[in-house]
């Protein structure tokens, strides 16, 4: 039987909640210690994994040996000295011991052994590279660690403990869900995961992970939708003698490539920018138009694909089907322009998960 549930991520700013600017400055020090040690744990768990599974490549050298990777001590003809995944685990708390809670190397090595197991066929086969983790990768942590999570009136934000250190949300002009579902899990209705803190720039990121119920709708799933995503227009769905397009070439396209002629304008006039402050000062209205950019699409992909799924609820579409795809996604690669201004590839990602949440089934040819 099909979970009733599915998993979210949000991305919430957490500020130190600490009275003095000393103890904010030791604690965020903390975590960017942490966060190192995390991406070196990450790297050297993931490289032992892989020379465990191809361990058989290696003993070509010697004849007659069986191995077998298990416990000596369970099994005959096992060759660790523990179970497999205590291995990883021992080999990143043995070099890192005392600079990282433990916790979240358990963690992060659970996590990484469940991927590379899903990943293991193509490791095999040759068809996937290794994953390699980056030095401002984000580091997990049970929600064990997660204490006194509460509402405070007076600082107009959701407080709470971890590692000893405590936090505050900043959630600004926030027009999402995630003080919703926030509230949702200080009351017991949604529950928390597993979660990450991401550092970048000097600012913390906490990536809550929520488990809530999926929507229910009156669907039925004879009734079939098609979706073909395009350059000329964005989506384009029919189910039966119903048929809506959604969004323009001009909607789109044409005012993406406005704000990258505006980018492009902006980086040829850096040159006479008054520096002061070095190349963030010269460069500041270039990144403002990157950043506009990369808003604009993100705001317009939720737009589309919550009309398409709105679409489908409207006339009780069970089975969502986009046509085509393979074909379109070889010629976005052929084609340098379109490939660079297309972002159907998260367009999809955007439809897959507002389905999932509505329950409608989606196929792709």
């Amino acid at each position: 039987m099909e979970k009733a549930t599915m998993k979210l991520t949000r991305k919430i700013q957490l500020l130190v909640d600490l009275p003095t600017k000393e103890e904010r400055k030791e604690a965020l020090d903390t975590l960017y210690q942490w966060q190192n040690r995390c991406f070196r744990a990450a790297n050297l768990i993931v490289t032992h994994l892989y020379v465990q599974e191809m361990i058989k490549e290696f003993l070509y050298l010697s004849a007659g040996i069986h191995y077998k990777l298990g416990d000596e001590k369970k099994d005959e003809l096992g060759i660790l000295q523990r179970s497999r995944i205590n291995t990883t685990y021992r080999v990143v708390s043995d070099r890192f011991k005392g600079e990282i809670p433990t916790n979240i190397l358990s963690t992060l090595n659970k996590t990484l052994i469940t991927s590379f197991n899903k990943d293991r066929p193509e490791y095999w086969k040759g068809e996937c590279s290794l994953k390699n983790f980056r030095r401002d990768m984000a580091f997990p942590f049970s929600l064990e660690l997660v204490s006194g999570l509460h509402y405070d009136d007076e600082k107009n934000a959701f407080c709470f403990s971890l590692f000893q250190i405590p936090f505050r949300t900043y959630l600004g002009k926030d027009f999402t869900d995630k003080r919703k579902l926030l509230e949702r899990v200080v009351a017991g209705e949604t529950k928390l995961c597993t979660s990450h803190i991401k550092l970048r720039d000097g600012k913390i990121f906490w990536l809550p992970v929520f488990e809530i119920e999926k929507d229910e709708h009156c669907l039925r799933p004879e009734v079939i939708a098609e979706a073909s995503l395009s350059l000329e227009y964005p989506i384009v769905v029919k189910s039966g003698n119903n048929r809506l397009t959604i969004g323009t070439k001009e909607e789109f396209m044409y005012r993406r490539l406005a704000i990258q002629a505006a980018r492009r304008r902006a980086q040829e006039g850096a040159t006479f920018s008054k520096s002061g402050k070095g190349t963030k000062r010269k460069l500041k209205a270039v990144n403002s138009f990157h950043q506009k950019e990369n808003k604009y699409i993100r705001h317009r992909i939720h737009v589309y694909s919550k009309r398409l799924i709105d679409f489908c609820i409207k006339h009780q579409v069970g089975t969502l089907i986009l046509v085509n795809q393979k074909d379109k996604i070889g010629i976005a690669k052929a084609e340098k322009f379109v490939l660079r201004n297309w972002s159907y590839y998260d367009l999809i990602i955007k439809i897959k998960y507002k389905a999932e949440k509505a329950g409608i089934e989606l196929l792709a040819e």
